[in-house]
């Protein structure tokens, strides 16, 4: 990806989701939550319920997935879903060619943020490796802020940087990302590579649906 110095800039600030955007964990997080109900003896999710979850606070990811849980059974699928996730978390990368396109992004003078489901210890951790290093500008998790698809965590991003609805892009491969954006008067883009598939989107009106890295790469470049 290569900046468009010439071209005036479309957003000021650029909003990404982690799991399934940025970052290829969505085939992690299905199983963690299937072995996570199948330590406690409950239903299993099939894989699109799971991936369905993805974005959401943990918590509400949980009740979302297993309809039958206990409100009392909650923290134990919590433990179990963090034991199996972080056992192979280490394994997991940015999807390829997303450090580039984010550093274009930085080289055109955008804002960049992250605006997650995952928990501010489980982002920071992710976020540990060098060469995300000085990358995001800000960022919010769901247990910090209210969970998606309530704008609170965008409007707050917002705030941080004085930029307007208009001048703020959302980016993120589930529908509640782009309700999100919806919520918070904000356009998004779709990414159909990660948990929701593209039929999903329409209702949601991204202004684009990108089906690659580099398909979304080359919208950034274009209209960003």
């Amino acid at each position: 990806m290569t900046a468009s110095p010439d071209r005036p800039r479309r957003f000021d600030l650029v909003a990404f989701d982690w799991d399934g955007t940025l970052f290829d964990s969505t085939a992690l997080i299905v199983h963690s939550i299937q072995a996570a109900c199948r330590d406690l003896g409950l239903p299993v999710p099939d894989d699109e319920r799971a991936s369905w979850v993805i974005g959401l606070s943990l918590h509400g990811a949980m009740k979302h997935a297993v309809p039958d849980i206990t409100p009392e059974q909650i923290p134990q699928m919590v433990e179990r879903y963090r034991f199996h996730y972080l056992a192979r978390q280490h394994d997991l990368t940015l999807f390829p060619g997303v450090l580039e396109l984010l550093k274009a992004l930085k080289a055109r003078h955008h804002w960049l943020a992250v605006a997650t489901g995952k928990s501010r210890a489980g982002l920071d951790e992710a976020l540990h490796s060098v060469e995300l290093r000085g990358v995001f500008d800000g960022t919010r998790t769901a247990d910090e802020t209210r969970s998606k698809p309530d704008p609170q965590m965008l409007l707050e991003l917002m705030r941080e940087f004085g930029t307007v609805p208009d001048r703020t892009l959302m980016i993120g491969d589930t529908t509640h990302d782009l309700q999100l954006a919806a919520n918070a008067g904000a356009p998004s883009v779709a990414v159909a590579y990660g948990a929701h598939q593209a039929s999903e989107f329409a209702a949601h009106a991204p202004l684009f649906v990108a089906h690659s890295v580099a398909e979304l790469a080359a919208w950034l470049q274009a209209h960003a």
